[in-house]
């Protein structure tokens, strides 16, 4: 006779199913177990630490806990760093863990130390789950896990990513008529990285034996919906999506990456900081984050699935670019993507030109900027 795990053998990997669990506990706010060997790491995102879950945490392992933290947020607490370090809490203490890993003002206070192994598997999970990548964590022994703290093995998160980049497939798609472009087709795939869906939306009839016009455009929720003046992207989604439409066709790939690959959350966060005069990469380095989360490989691996091998890309963005050559798609030219600039994104715009090496150039903003009443 067989029995369900036979049965969930045929869905994905015992591995795949542990992170996706360990994402919605650590999400949640939850602990969880991070295995590797005979050696335990229970984690807990620093957001969701308190006194008494300090008190408590201490209480497994007296004198043991640890915050890990990543390079960015190291050195926006006065280190100069280029790899993440662990910081010791030999007494429970959530202040101090909330000062070290979220509060602008925040200042080292202790030696750092290098991370191992567990450490690094607990930043992964952390960036795939899109919060604070601050980490307050304990080692403990593995007679004290209960069956009800989620599990996962440290190479099963190392491995994640990829293993949603291949699994990753169509779940649906039907004609959808757009402004400036009648004949349109959205094809939804479901994967990529963590529990997400990604759309990739076919302009016209772009002849998939000649190079495609495409544009791996990244979800911006206040610019693509609201129009925030903050950023271009509302204007460079329409843009291209109409520029397609009067020539040739082509896909705009509409990628579940909000605030560089952060989230929402961390991305509102970002906000607020440049409100108060931070630049856009510093506000992401107050936060923990480095200059961009984003990958690409499964953007390619969207365009091969629709029978795309050669492309026109469309972006502002030489890592777009390298992407796709790095994945095996041939990447024929170039052209930018134009949006408008504004009092408020301006130095948002100047930011992404010097410090990411975007090729922006606002006298040619100027000659195609959208045209308003």
């Amino acid at each position: 006779m067989g029995d369900v795990n036979q049965i969930l053998g045929l869905f994905d990997t015992a591995g795949e199913r542990s992170v996706d669990r360990a994402i919605a506990e650590y999400r949640a706010g939850r602990p969880v177990a991070i295995l590797q060997n005979d050696e335990v790491l229970v984690v807990l995102n620093v957001e969701a630490l308190d006194a008494q879950i300090a008190q408590a945490f201490d209480a497994l392992a007296p004198g043991r806990a640890r915050l890990i933290l990543p390079a960015a947020r190291l050195r926006r607490l006065g280190l100069e760093r280029v790899m993440p370090g662990v910081v010791s809490f030999p007494t429970p203490n959530a202040e101090r863990a909330e000062m070290l890993g979220l509060q602008i003002e925040g200042r080292i206070d202790a030696p750092v130390a290098p991370v191992v192994a567990l450490d690094e598997a607990a930043l992964e999970l952390a960036r795939i789950t899109l919060v604070s990548p601050a980490i307050y964590a304990i080692p403990v022994a593995k007679s004290v896990l209960s069956v009800g703290i989620v599990q996962v093995e440290a190479a099963e998160i190392a491995a994640y990513r990829a293993s949603q980049v291949k699994a990753i497939k169509i779940v649906g798609r039907a004609p959808v008529p757009l402004e400036f472009a009648a004949e349109t087709e959205f094809v939804v795939f479901r994967g990529g990285e963590g529990l997400k869906d990604q759309v990739a939306i076919i302009v016209g009839k772009p002849d998939f034996s000649k190079p495609v016009a495409i544009r791996m455009h990244s979800a911006c929720l206040t610019g693509d919906l609201f129009g925030s003046l903050k950023c271009d992207c509302g204007d460079q989604l329409r843009g291209t999506v109409q520029k397609m439409a009067e020539g040739d066709g082509g896909i705009l790939l509409y990628l579940d990456q909000e605030g560089r690959g952060n989230g929402i959350a961390n991305k509102m966060r970002a906000y607020k900081l440049q409100s108060q005069g931070w630049d856009t990469y510093d506000a992401d380095e107050v936060l923990g984050f480095g200059l961009d989360q984003r990958r690409f490989d499964f953007a390619a691996v969207m365009l091969k699935q629709l029978g795309v091998n050669t492309v026109r890309v469309m972006t502002n963005n030489p890592e777009k670019i390298g992407a796709l050559n790095a994945a095996g798609l041939e990447v024929v030219s170039d052209q930018r993507a134009f949006g408008r600039s504004t009092p408020e994104n301006v130095r948002y715009l100047a930011s992404k030109r010097d410090r990411a090496g975007h090729f922006i150039d606002f006298d040619a903003m100027v000659a195609h900027a959208p045209v308003t009443e």
